[in-house]
């Protein structure tokens, strides 16, 4: 019977109504949610019979829209940890289960979400505000090479960074090749001074002395006043091929020979690098330090072109003394990066990008995290702005993507709808009570 057909639509509509009504309260309610993504509804006919001469009433249901692959507002924060996916992606994060000797217990599910608004928590591990663990791919502490083959969270350690010992010195200038008179003379040659450190991050002067012995012929004395042999060594360092006999071009380095005291050469060979090495003892035991001169024949490093003056380019070494942790920043490539307060980085991870084929189909969680399904495809981690991959938005977070006003013209259009259902009852109601009524 119709009648009853009808009734049954109208009910149907309501609570398919009702259903609308519930995914517009909550993008409401999540409206100013970090990585909310919104679920709009559709609406489902379901028939009875419908043909040519017949049509009975049938059925709506409402269905969840999931709308995971709309950019929401990029909003910059002030804090460095924070990050905001712009373009496809999403962020892998574990939810904690426990705790065993002090030590966090996750989930093994992998988790997916959009909330960047990461900070340390107080075991050094990068936390959302949904309580996620940020993971990303490990560096290896000595090398820095990331290991792209595991996904883990994010820790960050505040211990200290221990002094490295310096091993190469790198010295780039031009000496002059008619110096001014008296510049380069026996009892005042031209000099660079460098910071070296020893084992225990102890900072000394070497000083670097150059004389001119005859012209494209130098000798470099090497003193440093805190060793237990101050005076270190000499070489002599020829340039052009007159004077050192190599095939190399006029004004490079064609032969470094004579080395005397702690100070040895290998000597010229096509194409190497134009080095000698020098020991020293600073109370740590003797370190062998290589001064890199560029390489033969090479217009890099020192060269002896026309001038009167000493032209120092760059001096620079490798070592490093002891630091204590300052800080941690992401970078918009994905590392993370410790600081330290004497001027040096540390890369400890590196945060990927996960992507889908099909991202509107992945389950919803709770913290605005999401699960791979069979209808979202496999979880592919990649670099940032790879393969598909978004960019990364560093001290940024993404905002919802609800917009309120047209969440407001949905749940006015709801409203009316279900006042129209619940009139389409009671009228049908009335009906069947005018059915019944016929009888008396």
């Amino acid at each position: 019977m119709s009648l009853f057909g009808a009734m049954n639509s109208a009910i149907s509509g309501l609570t398919a109504q009702s259903d609308a009504f519930g995914d517009i309260s909550d993008n409401v309610a999540n409206s100013q949610t970090v990585g909310f993504k919104r679920v709009d509804t559709s609406f489902v006919d379901y028939l009875t019979t419908s043909t040519a001469v017949r049509n009975d009433p049938g059925a709506v249901v409402a269905r969840p829209n999931y709308v995971n692959d709309v950019q929401g507002t990029i909003t910059q924060t002030d804090s460095p940890l924070n990050l905001a996916i712009a373009g496809q992606g999403f962020f892998a994060v574990s939810q904690q289960t426990g705790q065993i000797s002090g030590q966090p217990t996750f989930n093994p599910q992998q988790f997916y979400s959009r909330a960047g608004d990461f900070a340390l928590n107080s075991q050094g591990y990068m936390v959302n505000s949904a309580g996620q663990f940020l993971n990303g791919w490990l560096a290896d502490p000595v090398t820095g090479t990331v290991n792209q083959n595991a996904l883990v969270p994010i820790q960050v350690t505040q211990t200290a960074l221990n002094p490295v010992a310096t091993s190469n010195v790198d010295l780039s200038a031009n000496l002059p090749a008619t110096p001014a008179a008296g510049t380069a003379t026996a009892a005042s040659p031209i000099s660079s001074n460098i910071t070296v450190y020893d084992a225990l991050g102890t900072a000394h002067i070497v000083t670097l002395g150059w004389t001119q012995n005859a012209a494209n012929d130098w000798t470099v004395t090497v003193t440093a006043p805190d060793a237990a042999a101050p005076a270190v060594g000499t070489a002599d360092v020829q340039f052009g091929p007159q004077v050192s006999g190599n095939p190399v071009t006029a004004g490079t380095i064609g032969q470094i020979s004579q080395a005397t005291g702690n100070i040895t050469s290998a000597g010229y060979t096509a194409g190497s690098t134009a080095n000698m090495s020098m020991v020293m003892d600073f109370g740590s035991g003797p370190q062998t330090i290589t001064l890199n001169l560029g390489t033969y024949g090479g217009a890099t490093g020192v060269t002896q072109y026309a001038g009167t003056v000493y032209n120092l380019e760059g001096l620079s070494q490798d070592g490093v003394p002891p630091g204590n942790y300052s800080g941690v920043t992401t970078q918009a490539n994905g590392t993370v990066v410790v600081n330290y307060n004497n001027g040096q980085t540390r890369t400890i991870a590196q945060v990927p990008l996960v992507t889908f084929n099909a991202p509107d189909a992945l389950q919803r969680q709770n913290g605005q995290s999401f699960t791979a399904t069979i209808a979202s495809g496999n979880a592919l981690a990649e670099q940032v702005n790879t393969n598909g991959a978004g960019s990364l938005v560093v001290s940024s977070v993404e905002s919802s993507n609800v917009d309120i006003a047209t969440e407001f013209s949905q749940l006015i259009v709801a409203q009316q709808a279900y006042s129209a259902n619940t009139k389409v009852v009671t009228t049908a109601n009335d009906m069947l009570q005018a059915t019944i009524n016929m009888k008396q």
